[in-house]
């Protein structure tokens, strides 16, 4: 589970719990900040703010895993990395079951999974 009160990291999923996709950025230079965090790496700056995007991206890299680890998590599944469209170099990680046949550059689309009451995993799937 995730910890949704952290400093860096509360306000995205804050956004997830309502279905909505954010990332950290900065007010003075506009660059996201992936890791999420309160000081701009770029310009110094400690004006920054949670920024909403659309919740779309493209598959930038995936590996599959046949060796099932965890009994939640039954192999073979696939993890994929994906390519946020509205924060281009920013990545996010998705669960995919099986093992489905993907592409770099595949469109995909995030889905807000409930896990527990008022938290949600923002997860992705390959786009219609």
């Amino acid at each position: 589970m995730p910890v949704v009160d952290d400093i860096d990291t509360g306000g995205y999923w804050a956004a997830a719990a309502l279905g909505r996709l954010v990332v950290r950025a900065c007010r003075n230079c506009a660059v996201v900040l992936h890791l999420p965090q309160a000081h701009c790496h770029a310009c110094g700056s400690w004006d920054t703010y949670w920024r909403e995007i659309a919740p779309l991206g493209t598959l930038y890299s995936w590996t599959v895993s046949h060796q099932q680890l965890h009994p939640a998590f039954p192999a073979p599944y696939t993890i994929v990395l994906i390519d946020l469209d509205d924060a281009p170099g920013a990545h996010l990680v998705g669960y995919l079951e099986g093992a489905p046949k993907l592409h770099a550059g595949m469109a995909f689309h995030a889905l807000f999974d409930e896990v527990a009451p008022g938290v949600r995993l923002v997860q992705w799937r390959p786009a219609p």
